[in-house]
């Protein structure tokens, strides 16, 4: 397993040193699951926790074609009318794959209940229904993963400023995140239902802090490698070989155009 991370003398966040070594290790834990492993993993939690962020250190190093984002967006009129969580269900693993849901079907027992974008019949059903569709799940032989990001009020102000004060980040302020903020206490409620309702012994909730996003990633990393059976990589020595010799051929004039160069 992975070194766990220390926490600096001066600023209490995570070593510096060990995020590198951290995020290497995911890969090379990742890239040597068993064959066959079916892996969901789904990220919650309060806007601006970092759910985002994690889901990029996770995924930066791997291969896509083992690991793939599903965030699916606001759901169409047929889509609306399917059992809830039937959209979801085309997203879940093959053997082999490693799907991560930057939000889930989680959303109706959260911003949707809070929102009233549902009645609270739909949320009564949706969470009286979830625990035996995720017994079927594990039954299947899904690893299922489920993290709550959590952040302080403080904390989310400061992040949402900073998002309304920098054009790199104003992007990320949508809408919702606005109407969704004065909401704290209401979500608090959803949540703690939703834990009760939901947390269950074959798919359990893991609570991670990531008021400092680092070592909030740092810790969710190492506890995900701690829930997925893996062998040690091992790499093997490579070498490139020889290349083809041109047998007369020569670079032509090409027609294709060359983009200009001002760097």
């Amino acid at each position: 397993m992975g070194k766990r991370s220390k926490k600096s003398k001066k600023s209490g966040t995570a070593d510096e040193a060990s995020a590198p070594q951290e995020s290497g290790e995911s890969s090379e834990s990742a890239a040597a699951a068993p064959d066959g492993a079916k892996l969901c993993i789904v990220f919650e939690g309060r806007d601006t926790a970092g759910k985002g962020g994690t889901i990029r250190r996770i995924t930066e190093r791997v291969s896509p074609r083992v690991f793939r984002v599903v965030a699916l967006t606001a759901p169409n009129d047929r889509e609306r009318s399917q059992l809830y969580i039937q959209r979801y269900i085309p997203h879940l693993p093959a053997a082999g794959e490693v799907i991560i849901f930057d939000r889930s079907w989680y959303n109706r027992a959260g911003v949707e209940r809070v929102m009233g974008i549902c009645t609270e019949d739909q949320v009564a059903k949706f969470l009286e229904a979830v625990p035996a569709v995720e017994r079927a799940m594990v039954d299947s032989g899904i690893i299922l993963l489920k993290y709550w990001l959590e952040v302080s009020p403080d904390e989310q102000t400061r992040r949402l400023e900073s998002r309304m004060n920098d054009p790199r980040k104003v992007w990320k302020l949508s809408d919702m995140d606005l109407k969704s903020y004065k909401h704290w206490f209401d979500y608090s409620r959803a949540r703690d239902a939703m834990f009760e309702a939901t947390h269950t012994a074959w798919a359990p909730w893991f609570v991670a802090d990531t008021n400092d996003k680092r070592r909030g990633r740092l810790n969710i990393i190492t506890h995900l490698l701690d829930q997925i059976p893996y062998e040690p990589f091992h790499r093997q020595e490579v070498t490139l070989p020889a290349r083809q010799k041109s047998h007369g051929y020569e670079e032509p004039e090409l027609v294709a155009r060359r983009i200009p160069a001002p760097f």
